[in-house]
């Protein structure tokens, strides 16, 4: 529930604000005149490249998840109350743990990974210096991973995993292959937490 209130009253105004900002400082009537990487794809591609994505950073979280235990001696000084807890545990009431599942399949599984990609993917990638040239994708993976500062341990495998996502976008020029993806990626959390609360 800490996640997803801080996800609908930290990250949704910020990122969806400096959005609207920019947008009214344009003088653009719709997110689209700040927005890059709109470009139409054809039906089938969406698709396609939308499982592409989701096959590949699925195969690079589990190739690279061993570098989390690089981060153990980091994480043993954080206090277990601060570090990320799912809710997956018979501690806590099956209605409360509805409730938290209903918002965070309307925030975390669906709203926020739109307003991240729109402001990473669409806004922030198109903008990063083009000196940077072959790194881009690597440095914006890495940007995208420092922020995820809930879950440091995940920094390298997120880094890496998510770069198919930020690779596909850029060269393809097209964020709703991104959207898509990080919402369903961000959906099996969604299911881990439906099975467990039904199985309660």
């Amino acid at each position: 529930m800490a996640l997803i209130l801080s996800g609908l009253f930290v990250l949704l105004p910020l990122e969806l604000g400096f959005l609207i900002y920019h947008k009214r400082k344009k003088g653009v009537s719709s997110l689209k005149g700040i927005i890059s990487y709109t470009k139409t794809l054809k039906n089938w591609q969406y698709f396609v490249y939308t499982l592409v994505i989701i096959v590949m950073s699925g195969i690079a979280f589990k190739v690279f998840g061993f570098t989390s235990d690089l981060f153990m001696p980091l994480l043993r000084q954080i206090p277990a109350e601060m570090q990320l807890d799912m809710g997956l545990s018979d501690e806590y009431l099956k209605s409360r743990l509805i409730i938290t599942y209903a918002l965070f399949l309307i925030l975390i599984v669906i709203v926020l990974p739109i307003v991240e990609e729109l402001y990473f993917r669409g806004y922030l990638l198109p903008r990063m210096p083009s000196k940077l040239k072959a790194w881009t994708e690597l440095i914006h993976s890495g940007l995208f991973a420092l922020y995820h500062t809930w879950t440091p341990g995940l920094f390298i495998a997120r880094a890496i995993g998510i770069l198919p996502l930020v690779y596909m976008v850029k060269r393809k020029k097209n964020i709703y292959i991104g959207i898509m993806a990080h919402c369903l990626i961000n959906s099996i959390d969604f299911i881990v937490g439906l099975v467990f609360i039904l199985n309660m």
